[in-house]
């Protein structure tokens, strides 16, 4: 079983962009979003990939990720039976020592939040923060994608 392990983190300015290496945006909907497993569609540019998750540990930072990259096409056609609600972000690529951090700045009705991502080898592993991340949301499932689509981030004050 391919095991994702991350580390997810609010960012606390928007220097990231000039850091990026990397950019691209990504379009993304849920076939299905339970607790516990996600089958996610995505588009980033002009490639699709369909991706099955399961559940997260007590850590909240390992649980088990399978991706297959599938045809723009294909991935156009799954987004139509995708739930109500899409994702909408762009993703910066940033180097931080050993590790890439993702950054992914999101629109629409999560317009205004920021969340930076680290891929470990193993949970405890050591690795070099950038400047801008602040707070730690590991395991915070609000900030999971498949949250971000039933509850935005523009109606977590109303909450």
């Amino acid at each position: 079983m391919a095991q994702e392990i991350e580390r997810k983190f609010l960012v606390v300015d928007d220097s990231y962009k000039q850091e990026a290496y990397s950019q691209s945006r990504i379009v993304q909907g849920y076939i299905c979003s339970a607790r516990g497993r996600t089958v996610r569609v995505r588009i980033r540019g002009d490639k699709g990939y369909l991706t099955i998750k399961g559940a997260s540990n007590a850590s909240g930072m390992s649980r088990y990720e399978w991706e297959k990259e599938i045809s723009l096409q294909e991935a156009e056609e799954l987004m139509k039976l995708c739930e109500p609600g899409v994702i909408d972000k762009t993703r910066y690529l940033v180097k931080s020592g050993k590790h890439t951090f993702e950054i992914d700045e999101f629109y629409g009705d999560n317009e205004g939040l920021v969340v930076a991502e680290v891929e470990l080898k193993y949970e405890d592993e050591s690795y070099e923060k950038p400047h801008f991340i602040g707070q730690e949301v590991t395991g915070d499932v609000r900030y999971y994608n498949s949250s971000l689509m039933k509850t935005p981030f523009c109606r977590w004050e109303t909450l």
